[in-house]
């Protein structure tokens, strides 16, 4: 059916059978609420508010929204919130990936179904700006996407600590037995101590400045800490920008671009950012109908340097980018490598915000300048061969660069359980020099492809001092984490993928260089397994459950539902 043309109140009415009864009938119970007439004839703007009692990165969400609605206010509209799924990160069970779909059908059918001229989508924490997103981009009515902000660090024993990249660190020396029962206590306490998202360059931080490369949030917002001032300014001014939308609109699908989608790549390959943000990106752009390509990946990340220096790549927290410049300071200067006829929801092209820009200062301990990166390449790279013909990731700027080129003999966890049973059992047959191979992790594991490839040391090598493995899965692992962890492995083990097939003391190959991973069996061998192979997962009879593990895609298509996917 096609969409209402009238603004406001008049927009998408509820069918009598009869518009003026219906539009009478909404006024009237819109009054019921205070509104005067003259308010209710403004142009509508949609407030999307993600917060939730199990979501401690956007407690701030109130003061936030309270300034959305000022900004709209002020430039002539009508403000007016609504809640849709939140997705508390550390929260859910069996992993906040699931549920990422079942927020962004919540997001579009909201959008769809209220009478909102434009929308203010109001997130933060990992999964919630992808799934706004891909909502907005699906509803494509004119929206600006507003982020949480990531937390602040703490000062702690005269060390910077910061979520979670330090928490991370502080586990493994726990686990290694160099920090006591009590210490990890202590440390537990002092990790995360404002609102916001973590504090560095994890997939919340990530996915805020693609939001930003992609000129669907404000220039300049991405990287304000959540309790900064700043953050209550970007939010007023997002609700001013929105109502002008409301009225000139500009629609996701001519920001959301295969252009801009690059843009975004180069980006993420210039911060050392998530290794999610490729899954991301890849359901974003399909509700848009393009296509992000791993092989144009690699090619994208020859040619991509690593600018930023910030955790897990680096030493600094999100905040240090936003006083070094923030984003913007990144795509100044990856500007002769971006497309920069863009256009964002300010309404202007991304070269003419670079260019008004031009002379911004730049702290160089933060954002390194493209003449002289932290790395030449970018921090992802996309593998192929035998093991994962449809690809896997590596976060090389994350990695030991002493693993890339090696093979190894495979140590098998057939799935988190296994994993969780067997990885500190001091029988287990492990060296350093194996790869710990994770199967049954991805999206249709019936554990919905955790941040679970991020295998720990197992602990007789942690206490030996081994800091880094070569560790394989099909799962995912947290933008905070670190080491040589390649990721996403597809076709997945759960599906019959290749990953299925591997047992403990075969031989795999790892190469960065040739961009390869391979699985050192003879063809017939592989024909043998793939024959005796039988799927391990139990189908769920109902609920999302079922729709998702009946409609959900693989990695490179970015998890996405195959029915919400522009051909």
């Amino acid at each position: 059916m096609a969409e209402d043309t009238h603004r406001g109140l008049s927009r998408g009415l509820t069918n009598y059978g009869d518009p003026a009864f219906s539009l009478y009938l909404r006024r009237s119970f819109a009054k019921s609420m205070g509104f005067s007439g003259e308010m209710l004839a403004r142009p509508v703007v949609g407030i999307a508010d993600s917060r939730s009692g199990f979501n401690n990165c956007h407690r701030h969400f109130p003061e936030l929204i309270e300034a959305v609605k000022r900004g709209v206010l002020a430039a002539g509209g009508l403000p007016l919130e609504f809640p849709t799924v939140s997705l508390g990160e550390v929260f859910l069970s069996p992993t906040s990936m699931m549920f990422r779909n079942l927020m962004s059908i919540d997001v579009e059918e909201m959008i769809r179904a209220q009478p909102m001229d434009a929308v203010v989508l109001v997130g933060g924490c990992d999964k919630t700006v992808p799934a706004q997103l891909m909502g907005a981009a699906s509803a494509d009515r004119p929206a600006v996407q507003l982020l949480a902000g990531p937390m602040m660090p703490t000062s702690f024993r005269g060390e910077r600590l910061g979520a979670c990249t330090d928490c991370r660190r502080f586990w493994a020396l726990h686990r290694a037995g160099q920090v006591s029962s009590s210490e990890i206590e202590d440390i537990e306490g002092n990790l995360a101590t404002t609102a916001g998202t973590c504090a560095v360059m994890g997939t919340a931080s990530t996915m805020a400045s693609v939001a930003e490369a992609l000129g669907m949030a404000l220039p300049g917002s991405a990287a304000i800490p959540a309790v900064h001032a700043d953050r209550l300014r970007a939010a007023e001014a997002s609700g001013r920008r929105a109502t002008e939308l409301a009225l000139q609109p500009i629609r996701p699908s001519e920001v959301i671009t295969a252009k801009s989608v690059e843009n975004a790549m180069r980006v993420l390959l210039a911060i050392g950012g998530s290794t999610n943000a490729i899954v991301h990106l890849a359901a974003i752009a399909g509700r848009v109908g393009v296509k992000v390509d791993l092989r144009r990946l690699n090619e994208i990340s020859d040619s991509t340097p690593v600018l930023v220096d910030l955790k897990p790549t680096g030493q600094h927290y999100m905040s240090d980018l936003y006083a070094a410049g923030g984003v913007g300071a990144v795509l100044r200067e990856l500007g002769p490598l971006l497309h920069l006829d863009c256009l964002g929801v300010t309404g202007e092209t991304l070269g003419e915000r670079l260019a008004h820009e031009q002379g911004a200062w730049v702290d160089r301990a933060v954002v390194r300048p493209l003449a002289d990166p932290l790395a030449k390449e970018g921090g992802l790279v996309a593998l192929f061969g035998s093991l994962a013909p449809n690809g896997a990731i590596l976060k090389r700027s994350a990695a030991d660069a002493d693993l890339f080129e090696r093979e190894g003999c495979a140590v098998v966890f057939s799935s988190l359980d296994d994993l969780a049973a067997r990885v500190d059992d001091p029988a287990l047959d492990v060296a350093a020099e194996d790869f710990l191979v994770l199967q049954n992790a991805g999206p249709k594991s019936g554990y919905a492809m955790p941040e679970a490839g991020y295998l720990p040391i197992p602990q007789k090598l942690a206490r030996a001092g081994v800091k880094d493995m070569v560790r394989i899965s099909d799962a995912r692992m947290s933008g905070t984490a670190y080491g040589t962890v390649v990721l996403h492995a597809s076709p997945e083990a759960a599906v019959g993928g290749p990953l299925a097939l591997v047992r403990n003391g075969d031989r795999i190959k790892l190469s960065v260089r040739e961009r390869s991973l391979d699985l050192l069996l003879s063809e017939s061998e592989i024909q043998k397994r793939k024959a005796a192979w039988r799927p391990a997962v139990a189908l769920p009879a109902r609920g999302y459950a079922k729709l998702y593990m009946d409609h959900v895609l693989q990695a490179e298509q970015g998890c996405d539902f195959d029915f919400l996917r522009q051909a």
